[in-house]
């Protein structure tokens, strides 16, 4: 489970990332409508939705983090997966939003960006990726598909702002005849929005449907728990998410003259160590096997 202190943390920048993304809305547009860069409105414009999406994602992550009660004895971690759902929905809106408004602009005449526009945008795209790797830094050990996805979104927006800004400078220094050079590097840029929106779809449906974690997991717990003393063999192992949570699931072979109460030790023991190895199991469940059956009364000679 994750400490009182990390969901503090991401709660804050569940905050932040609110707070970036209303006044970069604000600096784009006030800064394109004054400097003729459709792109930068549009831009802007695209702004606004981000700060909805990021709301719903980090409310959906926030819920998620509820414990099990009696309606829900698996928890709520299936909001996260919800959460990153409609956040990959969302990318791809935003793809075609701003490919709609990128051809819109390639064929409607306008002027020359000013050139105040680009230390604008790139102040944006500096910004923006910061905020992506620090979403991403702060997802490293939770896995999130939410917070990927918001992540993913200021990264979308770092992107078209660095592909608009690479227009504008085209625009600036190519004079009449470029106007249009910010449009078409936002519309290349949303092919990456687009796929990467694909992706973080991919990612929670994984999660929805109880798909397993990397083998690399299930190896970590096998070999844990084959290390406890008095486990025989580990036969199987299986791991489903829930939000960011695990459930484990494991058959472990023990001795056939073990005692009920020593199996019941055993257990503990084992679930115990699983759970102290990593913050993000919820639950074990372990069923013991004897490695060779006890002979019954009609087995004996």
């Amino acid at each position: 489970m994750l400490k009182n202190e990390d969901r503090a943390e991401l709660v804050n920048l569940g905050i932040l990332t609110v707070i970036v993304n209303i006044s970069l809305m604000l600096a784009k547009i006030i800064t394109g409508v004054v400097g003729h860069s459709y792109a930068l409105i549009a831009d802007g414009i695209e702004s606004a939705s981000d700060i909805f999406t990021s709301l719903i994602t980090w409310v959906g992550f926030h819920f998620s983090l509820k414990p099990a009660d009696k309606e829900h004895p698996y928890g709520h971690g299936k909001f996260e997966s919800l959460a990153g759902v409609f956040s990959g929905f969302s990318l791809i809106a935003a793809a075609g939003i701003i490919a709609y408004h990128s051809v819109k602009e390639i064929m409607t005449p306008h002027l020359v960006p000013a050139w105040f526009t680009l230390p604008v945008l790139i102040g944006v795209v500096i910004i923006k990726e910061t905020m992506s790797r620090k979403v991403l830094g702060a997802n490293t050990q939770i896995n999130s598909q939410a917070l990927r996805g918001d992540a993913w979104h200021h990264r979308s927006d770092a992107i078209t702002s660095a592909a608009a800004a690479v227009g504008i400078a085209v625009a600036l220094f190519g004079g009449k005849g470029y106007e249009m050079a910010d449009d078409w590097g936002a519309l290349i840029a949303c092919l990456i929005i687009l796929i990467n929106g694909i992706l973080i779809i991919k990612g929670s449906l994984h999660d929805v449907l109880d798909g397993t974690v990397s083998q690399n997991s299930i190896d970590a717990v096998y070999k844990l728990a084959s290390d406890i003393p008095s486990v025989e063999n580990v036969e199987v192992v299986k791991i489903r998410k829930s939000g960011i949570g695990w459930f484990v699931d494991m058959h472990v072979w023990v001795a056939p003259q073990m005692t009920i109460v020593e199996s019941h030790a055993l257990s503990h023991k084992i679930k115990g160590a699983i759970m102290e190895s990593n913050k993000l199991v919820y639950d074990v469940m372990i069923h013991l096997e004897p490695t060779k059956p006890l002979p019954t009364p009609a087995d004996k000679p």
